[in-house]
């Protein structure tokens, strides 16, 4: 079965469960090292928890993006130009989207998330700031190619992808993602992209295990979300949060960890932590300007601008579809 919004398909199983998900969460519960993908943190629950984050004092990404986005429109203006269909890759609230629609004056916005609700709240908040603008939501797992709607197809596009969330991804599934934006974009189009940066592990860490525990709620909120959709047992109350600086991948790691020895059971196959095992929920790279240049360049972007914050926390890049050639 497949539930259809716009001009993308979520698959769904018999029971109405996003297959990718099942599959994903099975797969990394066998593994030696226990894992999920950092995408299946954002059901609605989940969305709303990080945007809760992104309002905390140690939190420090959105307001430093906030702070580029507000100071550097004319910019934006003059690099991206006016008439773009602007493409958000996991929309949440867009938050920040508004600052730069209101510098660019585009054509369209395509918000794209798998959140679907909070995908269709979010752009009908966007439509009501902006009534002469067509807005044309898409719930879609942007990891794979999407389809955008018919209405967009001839219009130059501008990826949008704000919140480092690129840093949430190994390096080849980041490369892979990267790839995937520009099918999806096409030739000509330009993507704005978040890249948190290298800093003191302290700030850090901070940011990942908030004093208030709202970063740990987010994080045990896919042991619930497993529960509710994937007919598990987890016992919420045997992991706690844990967030990890590793420098050697120059990344901030989150893990839910096993309090006592535990047994479980998702989609009635039963899996086993021993006490102070874990199962690995996210990472979050960060990079420096080299890096960054690099794994857009592996991706098929070629890097045009990039801004910092003032205190050097942040940056957001601009990049071009690379055209390819035959040789270097």
């Amino acid at each position: 079965m497949a539930a259809k919004q716009g001009m993308a398909l979520v698959q769904r199983d018999d029971d109405g469960v996003d297959r990718a998900f099942r599959e994903d969460v099975l797969a990394g519960l066998a593994q030696a090292q226990k894992a999920v993908p950092a995408r299946w943190l954002y059901d609605d629950a989940g969305s709303q928890l990080f945007e809760d984050i992104t309002r905390l004092p140690e939190y420090y990404p959105t307001r430093a993006e906030t702070e580029i986005l507000t100071e550097r429109g004319a910019e934006f203006a003059r690099l991206i130009g006016r008439a773009r269909a602007v493409v958000e890759f996991g929309s949440g609230s867009s938050v920040k989207t508004p600052l730069l629609l209101s510098a660019i004056e585009p054509a369209a916005y395509v918000p794209l998330d798998i959140a679907g609700d909070f995908l269709r709240a979010a752009a009908a908040e966007l439509s009501a700031k902006f009534p002469g603008l067509p807005v044309y939501p898409v719930e879609a797992d942007f990891m794979r190619r999407v389809e955008l709607p018919a209405a967009v197809a001839g219009m130059p596009k501008l990826g949008f992808f704000p919140g480092s969330t690129i840093g949430n991804m190994v390096a080849r599934t980041a490369v892979d993602l990267l790839r995937t934006m520009r099918a999806t974009l096409g030739e000509g189009s330009q993507l704005l992209i978040g890249m948190d940066l290298i800093k003191d592990p302290k700030i850090l860490t901070a940011a990942y295990d908030d004093a208030a525990g709202v970063t740990a709620e987010f994080n045990l909120n896919l042991a619930r979300r497993i529960n509710r959709e994937l007919d598990g047992d987890i016992p919420i109350d045997a992991l706690s949060h844990e967030a990890r600086w590793v420098d050697d991948y120059a990344r901030i790691e989150m893990h839910l960890v096993a309090r006592r020895d535990i047994t479980l059971t998702v989609s009635g196959k039963r899996f086993a932590l021993k006490k102070g095992e874990s199962i690995h929920t996210e990472n979050s790279h960060k990079f420096n300007r080299r890096t960054g240049n690099m794994l857009l360049l592996a991706g098929g972007w070629t890097p045009a601008k990039r801004w910092l914050d003032r205190e050097g926390r942040f940056s957001l890049v601009l990049a071009d579809a690379t055209i390819p050639r035959s040789a270097p």
